[in-house]
């Protein structure tokens, strides 16, 4: 962990110089979650069963265990430091309400211009060669992509009526994370002031560990089968009350920093419970369990017993991967530094170029391993093309949701990005007049 000096806070007539702590794990951690997320998007083209925009005429069985072991937490661990970021920077606002106010009023609109503004881009530009793609392999299109694409754009065709949201033919596809995030980041700031009261609070990981589990399981239970998975944002309940309470834990993990040091401690035993959880889930898929279906029907207690399997798997992995990070890559290190300001580029092109480079590959017949290193290296090269190409100039920054650079402004505090997972917690110095 580095200490570097922020740049001075302004208010009135008074300055408040701080001193910051820049937690580099957070940064690694959020590469490395993207990085996932890339490879289990590939995944999808490729396993069985699971439906995707474009299916491998070669696909595995296998591949089902093994994307089952990140696919309940892989979006939660982003939101968590997304949510932690967050939370640090709103610590550094002095707690006067109108400055709260104001500060948390110019946060609220970076948000809005560095999410809103890409997820619109996105949509237009950015996701409709996937929907194209898997259109014209399904049948339901026979046309060419200047065609589909006028109609894509228009929110008063006729065309496809059947397959019409409330804005037409236009969607977000895996863009859903950019609404999400704005929208509990827009409650978060909302609800900081009441929160920064857990700063004077002592708050144990027993406690802590019992409370978000159970507000989990009863989340699972009441909302999982009601309002099944749609990232259509307004009929996404379960989506909505599962995310934004990992968003509420990795505030309380910022205001209660002894909670994070206690999940390095038990960075192991946070491990293995996440593998036991794991195993249980997979032996049942496997139908090694018995009748685990009709238990869930007649037996109220068993199906508490299965929440609390499946909510433990996702917290214990959270809680593993937290701890690990915090133990091992506590380091500035350069390919973190340079990737970290360009997940967002990466994440926004990284579908849309799969499914070209899959659609391409379709039906030529590689070998599996040869076909899959090709989509990566496609999708990894077409990544770091656009983010270099974004950054060159401001209009493609805004576009891509990068800093806009100024004059004398530093890098390094960089720290109002929604891509950023560098935390910084401040202590405030003395006051000195201007």
């Amino acid at each position: 962990m580095t200490q570097i000096i922020s740049s001075s806070e302004v208010t009135g007539n008074t300055t408040y110089k701080s001193q910051s702590t820049r937690f580099h794990a957070l940064d690694a951690l959020r590469v490395i979650a993207f990085g996932v997320l890339i490879l289990y998007h590939i995944g999808m083209y490729y396993v069985l069963e699971w439906g995707w925009h474009i299916k491998s005429e070669q696909p595995q069985a296998w591949l089902q265990d093994v994307m089952i072991l990140t696919n309940q937490w892989r979006m939660s661990l982003l939101f968590l430091i997304s949510s932690m970021v967050l939370t640090a920077l709103l610590t550094r606002i002095e707690p006067q309400p109108l400055l709260f106010l104001k500060r948390s009023g110019v946060l609220i609109a970076q948000r809005t211009q560095r999410l809103l503004i890409p997820l619109l881009f996105g949509m237009f530009v950015i996701v409709a060669p996937q929907v194209y793609i898997e259109w014209t392999v399904s049948g339901v299109i026979d046309t060419t992509f200047t065609q589909f694409y006028l109609a894509y754009i228009n929110p008063n065709t006729q065309w496809l009526a059947e397959r019409h949201s409330d804005i037409g033919l236009l969607t977000w596809n895996h863009l859903w994370f950019l609404p999400y995030l704005w929208v509990y980041s827009l409650l978060l700031i909302l609800l900081f002031p009441m929160m920064a009261q857990l700063q004077k609070l002592q708050i144990g990981m027993i406690t802590f560990a019992f409370a978000s589990s159970t507000a989990m399981v009863a989340i699972w239970l009441m909302l999982r089968n009601t309002y099944p998975t749609t990232h259509d944002l307004l009929n996404d309940w379960y989506s909505h009350a599962k995310y934004f309470l990992v968003m509420l834990v990795g505030a309380v993990i910022t205001l209660q920093p002894k909670l994070w040091e206690a999940l390095e401690r038990t960075r192991y035993v946070s491990m293995l419970l996440a593998l036991c959880m794991y195993s249980l889930i997979i032996a049942d898929r496997h139908d090694m369990l018995g009748p685990v279906g009709d238990w869930m029907t007649e037996f109220w207690w068993f199906r508490v017993m299965v929440g609390y399997i499946v909510v433990l798997n996702h917290w214990a992995w959270l809680a593993a991967i937290l701890g690990f990070g915090k133990r091992y890559l506590s380091k500035p290190m350069a390919w973190v530094n340079y990737l970290n300001s360009g997940v967002l580029p990466y994440y926004m092109m990284h579908q849309t170029l799969i499914v070209v480079a899959a659609y391409a590959l379709h039906s030529i017949g590689f070998p599996v391993g040869i076909q899959f290193v090709l989509i990566l290296l496609f999708t990894l090269l077409g990544c770091a093309l656009t983010y270099e190409l974004a950054k060159r100039n401001v209009v493609t920054r805004v576009l891509f949701g990068l800093k806009v650079k100024r004059k004398g402004a530093s890098r390094e505090n960089d720290t109002t990005s929604p891509a950023s997972a560098s935390l910084i917690f401040t202590k405030p110095a003395t006051k000195t007049s201007l």
